[in-house]
């Protein structure tokens, strides 16, 4: 058996930190919850924590956090695809666009609906991921606004996820001359610049964000603790709100060299042989865990004598030395993970969710 834990006290405590941070600077924020990939039970304890907003870009997701709580405000946050439109008009109150054929069709099924669709156009500020080209800004919006049923709340831009563009005060500062241009030239307010995401949070704290950047999207700061522009971990957030353990199914001292004809093992790759293994024998552990899981570069023992042997599809091996701590077969083994391999691990069907 292998199962993740939820740390709801260290959850409360990082998003009282945040939240107290951005209400003293007169921002509002969105929980991105996708790391959760719709878990019910975890759901409900980031729900109970009362945010404003919740972000996903999965609309299954959206409509498990609506089944959870009607009342919510939710944001879809990729371009939508065509075939999930009249699922995003029921389940998301707000969606980050790019496309005007897309947002065309949002309008006509919130028509459909009898709803008033909130969109955010989204800004390409150098990252090449979504977004509208800042020279063609004035004439996208000019033909957005006027579709019935839909109001644009918000300019929004993404940063780092592909290329790790980081944001600076000059790229934000340009989302807030594009927001001065367009209220100007159309006369409408603008209500929200979602300007801000976990990697904009230095520029916060160091006093450098443009004043008119008001709204930011946080997943990675909340649920991991760290901070998202240097990867390093912030002093007064707790860090491993999540921690994975994974049972001891075998349990032997074993030869640390194989024996026979070495081809390609599973994966398609040969195995290097360290010739410091020959003559040697250690404890092996092979614990119920594997990669159709979670990959071994996304997780650490939190015991740092143990190492990683190899992996196939459903197991992996460690290495446990002498054993000292004289494990057996039953015990588990806790590993911390970086934020893919949360991701992961939470898009497993095989893995136990559990509430601590």
């Amino acid at each position: 058996m292998a199962f993740i834990t939820l740390d709801t006290e260290k959850l409360k405590h990082n998003f009282n930190n945040l939240d107290a941070l951005f209400k003293h600077e007169g921002i509002d924020w969105a929980v991105v919850g996708k790391l959760l990939c719709g878990n019910e039970t975890f759901l409900k304890e980031v729900l109970a924590l009362n945010p404003k907003q919740i972000c996903d870009s999965r609309v299954s997701n959206l409509k498990m956090i609506k089944k959870l709580n009607q009342s919510i405000e939710t944001i879809y946050i990729k371009p939508a695809p065509n075939g999930s439109i009249d699922e995003i008009i029921e389940y998301a109150d707000i969606s980050f666009n790019t496309e005007l054929e897309t947002i065309k069709l949002l309008s006509e099924e919130a028509t459909k609906q009898n709803k008033t669709h909130k969109i955010v156009i989204m800004v390409e500020l150098g990252e090449l991921r979504e977004g509208v080209l800042r020279e063609d800004l004035i004439d996208f919006y000019e033909q957005v606004f006027t579709l019935p049923n839909i109001e644009v709340i918000g300019l929004g831009t993404n940063l780092t996820c592909m290329y790790g563009v980081l944001p600076n005060q000059d790229k934000l500062i340009q989302l807030s001359l594009y927001k001065e241009l367009l209220e100007l030239k159309f006369n409408r307010k603008i209500p929200y610049l979602s300007g801000g995401a976990s990697v904009t949070i230095p520029l916060v704290l160091n006093k450098t964000l443009p004043a008119d950047i008001n709204h930011f999207r946080i997943g990675e700061t909340l649920f991991m603790g760290t901070n998202a522009y240097d990867n390093t971990e912030y002093e007064d957030f707790k860090q491993n709100v999540f921690t994975l353990h994974a049972e001891i199914i075998e349990l032997h001292e074993k030869p640390m060299m194989p024996d026979g004809e070495i081809g390609l093992k599973m994966t398609g790759e040969k195995v290097e042989l360290d010739p410091a293994w020959e003559n040697s024998v250690n404890y092996r552990a092979i614990i119920d865990l594997g990669l159709l899981d979670i990959e071994e570069a996304h997780i650490t023992p939190i015991n740092t004598a143990i190492t990683f042997v190899g992996s196939s599809s459903d197991m992996m091996v460690i290495d446990l030395q002498d054993n000292p701590n004289s494990l057996k077969v039953g015990d588990t083994i806790s590993f911390h993970m970086n934020y893919m391999g949360i991701l992961r691990i939470m898009n497993s069907n095989y893995i136990t969710k559990v509430v601590t």
